[in-house]
């Protein structure tokens, strides 16, 4: 059985089909447990989740008793083991087992364990192979349709900033491997998603620039000035601000590859 969080929540039992719990409380217990797998949940936490700090009924504790148990008999007709979810105070445990969780398959594949002193194109190539599988596994933003429990959204707001930074980084290796013109279609939407984050920008003015448009390079480092004064009353960072200037005076660096997009600081 496969649980899936990189987008709404959703569980597929394999040759029998999805069987995400349609009942929103029940899905998002199942949520709140298969997210902590293998670790107990206090009753009382779930409870406060699942109907806020000062809205939980009286019966609430009776009630997560009946929600578990439903969710154990829903799961168990698709071929998990009920002994799967087990009570253990002060609260439940789901044990993910041989049963698998695409958010554990994107951490493995985004993890930089053993990060070279030289990055070649060989190491490159393989990081941005790793990085396009793990960025395949999402289908939406994270817990999608669970936001409205706190600890849900708290923790699909993080695997956002996990995506984000992941599609960051393929991105900057794509560009470090001589595709400008495959990445730039996504750099901008990036960009436009993210108008402060300056590495974005500046992947975006590189990508420009070695399309041959400098003067839409000049302009995004021009926008992202623009907004980080008016937001924050801040200039763009140093890094950027080089490659700003090494654009202005077309500096041979910005034409290598696998040495990096920005010049390195002193």
């Amino acid at each position: 059985m496969e649980f899936k969080v990189l987008g709404h929540f959703e569980v597929d039992s394999g040759d029998l089909g999805v069987c995400t719990p349609s009942a929103f409380k029940q899905r998002a217990l199942l949520a709140l447990l298969v997210t902590h797998h293998d670790q107990c949940l206090a009753a009382s936490s779930l409870a406060e989740n699942l109907w806020g700090k000062d809205g939980q009924p009286s019966t609430a504790r009776a009630a997560l008793q009946v929600y578990i148990s439903k969710i154990r008999r829903h799961l168990a007709g698709f071929g998990f083991n009920p002994d799967g979810i087990s009570t253990s105070l002060p609260g439940y445990i789901l044990r993910l087992a041989d049963h698998s969780l695409d958010l554990v398959e994107f951490r493995r594949l985004t993890h930089r364990q053993d990060i070279p002193r030289t990055e070649d194109r060989e190491t490159l190539e393989a990081e941005s192979r790793r990085l396009r599988q793990a960025l395949a596994l999402w289908r939406g933003p994270a817990l999608a349709d669970l936001r409205e429990v706190a600890a849900l959204r708290e923790l699909g707001t993080v695997l956002d900033e996990a995506w984000t930074s992941a599609m960051e980084r393929k991105l900057e290796i794509d560009l470090r491997l001589g595709r400008e013109l495959m990445v730039l279609s996504d750099l901008r939407q990036l960009a436009l998603r993210y108008p402060e984050r300056e590495k974005i920008q500046g992947l975006l003015m590189a990508a420009l620039y070695r399309n041959g448009r400098t003067t839409e390079a000049l302009a995004t480092y021009g926008h992202l000035r623009s907004t980080l004064v008016t937001r924050f009353g801040m200039e763009p960072g140093r890094r950027v601000s080089m490659l700003h200037h090494a654009i202005l005076g077309r500096e041979p660096w910005l034409e290598e590859r696998t040495d990096g997009i920005f010049a390195p600081v002193a």
